[in-house]
């Protein structure tokens, strides 16, 4: 019997496929398919990526898509390219065979829509600065991060758009009362509400008639949906007399789903579901989407129910598919002799690997050793992936569609199979590990004389976690402490020299959490980043920078090299001016009138708020105010790094635009020619959307693990600052353990407040008292829902109980005088 290895990741648990007939999946209409060809012209797709963009899941649906395409293909609308590749053969003859038919009427959802909750959209601030902070496992400074923000486009600037004129955009919902269109064909993003919208859902293409404007923005109508990306909800199944309703967890959806009985596949009331919507209605009044529950996942409230869910919103896979695990499990562990002698032996120079100390996938290790000359030789040693993931195998298309490893709270989904990240690929000790190294000649004083790069193969001699390298640093006599010295004291040195060049410094905080065997938070800390994480994360800056500039330089002349680069934009005038006022608020001074003096002026700002209660607030605010991190074979450079090139190279076990780097630097290594730049490009794209998918599911899971922790301590008391402004309530996040929650304005004590937009703050009717971003208060837990994922305070009253029910009473008796108030739509509970 095969012993089980306790070095494995945590893996995704498979959660349950909906019960019942699989033969009863919706066929696919030959409609469906070419409209993804006719709303992508010149785009590439295969086979499997047609199947996952239409959800397919059963024999019938594959068989459809494959006579769909042959029929496509002999009507002259597609191209056979190669293999299962296929494109639109002309773009305009397709678009007048499928131009819709004219007169068709316009839907109005007439649905009440769900009652307010005093939650909807977004903060004044949050809507200037982005979403909340991204945190997810990563080596590279902090400030490199994933874009959060809502879906954008480019546009071109044109005329004022004229009422009656129609346009075509995607959709970004903001709320569940309207959504924006982004279009190019519009100089504003387009405000359409829910009732006009036809159904559409976030990132659907459509059609719209614009009407006018609205307080100085245009505004319009849906007409038709062109492509609806993913018509897929997550949500909690209500039954009602045999038939179900599936209420989204994503609160900015404004419908939700009817279930037929046939359709619920033994799924039951209140389970967490993923529903697949197979109709959507051309007369809505009164009518809802018809959808059918694809999976089940349990009853909303348990853990593995919730992160499933969690998984489905997001499109997040749940295993790997037969061929990919199959193809993995062949690959020979053996190492022959003949790929041995083709690569520079490191085997006998000092190696380590230093990781957290749950880790298992040991991407890169450290080498060092003196030279003659008496500089230091370190390596920095990549495990060589594309060695094993090979151009049109499985596992190579299911790594490139994945793109990045997304690490929940309490497990890993990742971009391989476990044999590979776990096994073969991780450079675990004691083992010979082929490897692609950054090879680098440097002093003691981080004076760099040489790079080399190429294959080699390492053993690594010792597996750090972290807090056992930073002790040795900390002057803990033991194994390798002197070598892990001098590599600290290197790596200080190739700090202080990238802020010298203009790097800046501002890191969001990392929340961890301490999980119980059944998943559930014991206790919420923020991660510490010490000396030891500061070492790792400098030496893969160094690599990664040479890396990009080797490329850069292989050429003097455009077209330069193609490769995948990480860029940084400079952050944009405006909204720096906007940070910079908000600032002035906690009495701190940007002067932007040097823009070579920005990085200068932001690393002060840094400085001057550590240890303040402001810390957090601005430091996460000036990071959603600079642009965001992308991939680009454009060599932009990389601002907030100080980089003029700069590439992502040393995690290719969880991302795969470094194993796109692995392949462009060992094809140009071994003298190939240049590579076209347009494929490369696609995958850059396709790999930043990922990126911020996995961004967004990583906080959710942290939200709702935020969540349940605190579910546990209602009416505890604790302190925290003041981080979010909006008329119907102030956000205050606990400082100990970055949960946020909300306090109504309705409910502070003592006054009657207002926001002040401009001055980003609460001001009493009566007292003016001012209540701002970073303010410290004392607040009590009021209530903690895991199905909506929110957290209320209450601000801490001392006063007299008789002043206290004097206020409420005065309170009551205010909102009850009100014009047109009526209980059950206050946010409270309806009266029976």
């Amino acid at each position: 019997m095969k012993e089980k290895d306790e070095s494995a990741a945590p893996r995704a648990p498979r959660a349950k496929a909906a019960r019942g007939d699989k033969a009863a999946a919706a066929p696919i209409s030959k409609d469906l398919v070419f409209r993804i060809f006719r709303d992508n012209p010149g785009k590439v797709f295969a086979y499997r990526q047609l199947s996952r963009r239409l959800g397919v899941t059963t024999k019938e649906q594959r068989e459809d898509i494959f006579n769909h395409l042959k029929a496509l293909k002999k009507a002259g609308l597609l191209t056979l390219l190669q293999n299962d590749d296929y494109r639109l053969t002309d773009a305009g003859a397709a678009q007048a065979a499928t131009e819709p038919a004219s007169g068709r009427k316009t839907r109005r959802n007439e649905r009440e829509p769900f009652a307010a909750t005093g939650r909807r959209g977004g903060r004044p601030v949050e809507t200037e600065f982005g979403q909340d902070p991204v945190v997810h496992r990563r080596r590279e400074a902090g400030f490199d991060f994933p874009d959060a923000d809502e879906p954008t486009t480019t546009r071109r600037r044109v005329r004022h758009e004229e009422a009656g004129e129609t346009i075509t955009g995607t959709v970004a919902l903001a709320t569940d009362k309207y959504a924006f269109v982004i279009s190019e064909e519009s100089e504003q993003d387009v405000r359409v509400f829910t009732d006009k919208l036809r159904f559409a859902m976030h990132g659907d293409t459509v059609r719209l008639r614009l009407r006018g404007s609205r307080d100085g923005r245009p505004v319009g109508d849906v007409v038709e949906v062109l492509n609806r990306v993913r018509p897929e909800l997550v949500g909690r199944l209500h039954m009602q007399g045999g038939i179900g309703f599936v209420k989204p967890d994503n609160r900015k959806v404004y419908f939700d789903v009817f279930v037929p009985y046939e359709n619920l596949h033994g799924a039951v009331h209140g389970e967490k579901v993923l529903v697949r919507i197979a109709e959507f209605p051309e007369n809505d009044a009164g009518h809802l989407p018809v959808g059918e529950v694809v999976r089940s996942f349990g009853q909303a409230g348990q853990n593995e129910a919730e992160i499933n869910a969690i998984m489905a919103e997001f499109g997040l896979p749940f295993e790997f598919p037969a061929e990919v695990e199959e193809e993995s499990e062949g690959i020979p562990m053996e190492i022959p002799q003949s790929e041995i002698e083709r690569r520079r032996d490191f085997r006998n120079v000092t190696t380590f690997t230093i990781d957290p100390v749950d880790a298992k996938d040991f991407d890169d290790a450290l080498s060092i050793q003196q030279l003659e000359n008496g500089h230091w030789e370190i390596g920095v040693h990549i495990a060589d992936v594309t060695h094993y993931v090979r151009p049109g195998m499985a596992l190579e298309k299911e790594a490139r569609y994945r793109a990045t490893s997304v690490y929940l709270v309490d497990r890993v989904i990742p971009m391989l199979p476990e044999r590979l990240s776990n096994g073969l690929c991780s450079l675990r000790p004691h083992e010979d590990k082929l490897t692609f190294s950054a090879v680098f000649e440097l002093d003691e004083k981080g004076k760099l004389y040489n790079s080399w790069f190429g294959k080699t193969i390492i053993h690594s001699d010792r597996r750090f976690a972290y807090e056992e390298a930073q002790e040795r640093i900390e002057g803990l006599e033991a194994d390798y402490t002197a070598e892990i010295q001098l590599m600290n004291s290197i790596a200080k040195k190739l700090c202080a020299a990238r802020f010298k060049q203009g790097a800046i410094s501002f890191e969001t905080q990392e929340v961890k959490f301490k999980l119980d065997e059944q998943g559930k938070p014991l206790y919420v800390f923020v991660k510490e980043r010490k000396d030891a994480h500061k070492m790792i994360e400098e030496f893969m800056l160094l690599a990664n920078r040479k890396v990009a500039e080797f490329v850069f330089k292989l050429k003097n002349r455009k077209p330069r090299f193609t490769m995948v680069y990480r860029v940084h934009d400079a952050p944009d005038e405006e909204r720096l001016q906007n940070f910079a006022l908000f600032a002035q608020k906690f009495g701190h001074q940007l002067d932007l009138t040097n823009p070579k003096k920005l990085s200068n002026e932001l690393n002060d700002l840094s400085s001057e708020v550590v240890g303040r209660p402001e810390q957090n607030v601005i430091q996460t605010l000036a990071i959603r105010t600079m642009a965001k991190a992308t991939y680009t074979t454009d060599p932009r450079g990389h601002f907030g790094l100080a980089f003029d090139h700069y590439s992502h190279f040393t995690s290719p076990i969880r991302r795969y635009p470094d194993m796109m780097a692995h392949r462009l630097l060992e094809h140009y290594l071994e003298g190939g020619k240049n590579v076209e730049v347009e494929p490369i490009e696609e995958e850059c794209k396709h790999s930043s959307e990922r990126e911020k998918l996995a961004a967004n599911a990583e906080r959710a899971s942290i939200k709702y693990k935020q969540v349940e922790f605190l579910q546990d301590r209602i009416g505890d008391t604790f302190t925290g600052v003041v981080s979010g402004l909006t008329e119907w309530g102030l956000y205050v996040e606990i400082e100990e353990n970055k949960c946020e929650g909300m306090v109504r304005v309705a409910d502070i004590p003592g006054d009657f407040f207002e926001l002040d937009k401009d001055n980003y703050r609460l001001v009493g009717q009566r007292t003016k008292r001012i209540i701002q971003f970073g303010d410290e208060m004392q607040v009590v837990v009021k209530a903690a829902n895991l199905l909506d994922r929110t957290i209320d305070f209450e601000l801490v009253d001392d006063r007299p109980d008789f002043v206290k029910n004097r206020e409420r009473e005065e309170r009551n008796a205010g909102r009850e005088s009100r014009r047109g108030y009526r209980p059950e739509r206050s946010g409270g509970k309806r009266r029976r």
